[in-house]
């Protein structure tokens, strides 16, 4: 089988699907933006071909690679795994006659209010949204829902770029800094959801699960990711199979993927459960961020990137999940914007629980520090395991109160 990969440098784990494939018996070629004497020695080895273009959401110059590709080999599938590049490489799938996620799909896991929509219409509980490209169109919805509303980029990811609308004064300025008014300008603005959030991840074949996985966050993402003294958590769980509670999240989940029509993909579907039941959030059609599938890895003794490489190039996966442990992260947050200075905490926490430790990230004194809406990765951070997902719990606590990142 050939398989066209687009941008196999970055992110860093890209490289994993690359190997993935080749590993599975796929002749690879790669589409990046890149030059090929930028590639590593092992890039080279697992490529058959690369094509440099200068941005790969540049569908005219992706599409003529492709074809230039064509020209010369059989192109079985062209795949993309990181959320900026779904839809651009979803159009050139399709002009190219290239089978895989459809324009359509693409573009309704990317459109917030196209996709809630959707999914009401195929009776998936969502909260209430609409698309709004004038401040009286926002005005009227908040009014009409509400408050409090999130207003968030119609192609955001997660909480990227949200923000949370109290009193409705607060709606006009917020809305300048989306450039609404401007022409072709719209945002997504809904119903803001009380309760606990988690996300439920996917390897699908042919539309039919087989492989699932289920993962909590402490505190919100919206909370954590607007807050400096929380260290938030996120935690997979190793009882999906076990705990009634996630029968409802996994039906959930099979009703979503059936209705946008999602065939041979990963996927990354965010949700909350509260006082108005579970309600469905917004879903990426590829693998969840974060390095989410690390943590899958670990817990259940697999390697998703060669399932998923299975999937795509055989139609059926290699080993089933042990569910063995549960798995989790914490990121730590500098005391303040600037340069780290040192850590406090770090000889403890390797003292108390170094067996359940999977891996860190401690950047050293000098580093700048980045700001706290940059996500879980962006400065320091401790992965962990255990067999028991409260003891597991218990113990991302006592790091997050013990570790402290100093700056200056």
């Amino acid at each position: 089988m050939h398989v066209i990969f687009i941008e196999p440098r970055f992110p860093a784990n890209q490289r994993l699907f690359v190997k993935a494939l080749a590993e599975v018996g796929a002749h690879v070629t790669a589409i990046g933006e890149g030059s090929k004497e930028s590639l590593d020695d092992d890039l080279k080895r697992w490529l058959l071909h690369y094509e440099q273009v200068p941005n790969v959401c540049d569908e005219a110059a992706v599409l003529g690679a492709v074809r230039f590709v064509q020209s010369r080999a059989y192109v079985d599938r062209l795949e993309a795994t990181v959320e900026a590049h779904i839809m651009p490489t979803a159009r050139v799938r399709e002009a190219a006659g290239i089978p895989g996620t459809s324009v359509r799909t693409a573009f309704l896991c990317r459109d917030k209010p196209a996709m809630k929509q959707a999914l009401r219409e195929g009776g998936v509980p969502c909260a209430q949204s609409t698309g709004a490209s004038s401040l009286d169109e926002a005005r009227e919805f908040a009014q009409n829902v509400g408050l409090p509303v999130i207003i968030k980029p119609r192609d955001g990811a997660g909480a990227s770029g949200a923000v949370r609308i109290d009193a409705l004064g607060e709606l006009e300025p917020a809305l300048r800094t989306f450039g609404l008014g401007q022409p072709g300008r719209s945002v997504a603005i809904e119903e803001f959801i009380e309760g606990h959030e988690g996300f439920f991840d996917t390897l699908t074949i042919g539309g039919q699960i087989v492989h699932e996985f289920a993962t909590h966050y402490y505190p919100n993402v919206l909370e954590a990711m607007r807050t400096r003294w929380i260290s938030p958590q996120f935690v997979t769980t190793n009882r999906i199979d076990s705990a009634p509670g996630y029968d409802e999240v996994k039906a959930l989940g099979r009703k979503v993927i059936e209705i946008l029509g999602i065939g041979t993909s990963a996927t990354h579907m965010e949700w909350f459960f509260g006082p108005k039941g579970l309600k469905f959030s917004e879903i990426g059609c590829r693998p969840p961020g974060v390095r989410a599938w690390d943590l899958y890895n670990v817990g259940n003794d697999i390697d998703l990137y060669r399932e998923w490489a299975m999937a795509i190039c055989h139609g059926r996966p290699d080993r089933r999940p042990s569910r063995r442990l549960s798995a989790g992260m914490i990121a730590l947050r500098p005391s303040q914007d600037g340069r780290i200075i040192g850590y406090s905490g770090l000889e403890e926490i390797g003292n108390a629980f170094g067996p359940h430790v999977i891996d860190a990230n401690t950047p050293p004194p000098g580093t700048p520090t980045q700001p706290v809406e940059a996500g879980y990765m962006a400065n320091a951070w401790i992965r962990m395991k255990h067999e028991s997902y409260d003891e597991l719990r218990r113990m991302l606590d006592i790091v997050g109160q013990t570790v402290k990142v100093w700056a200056a």
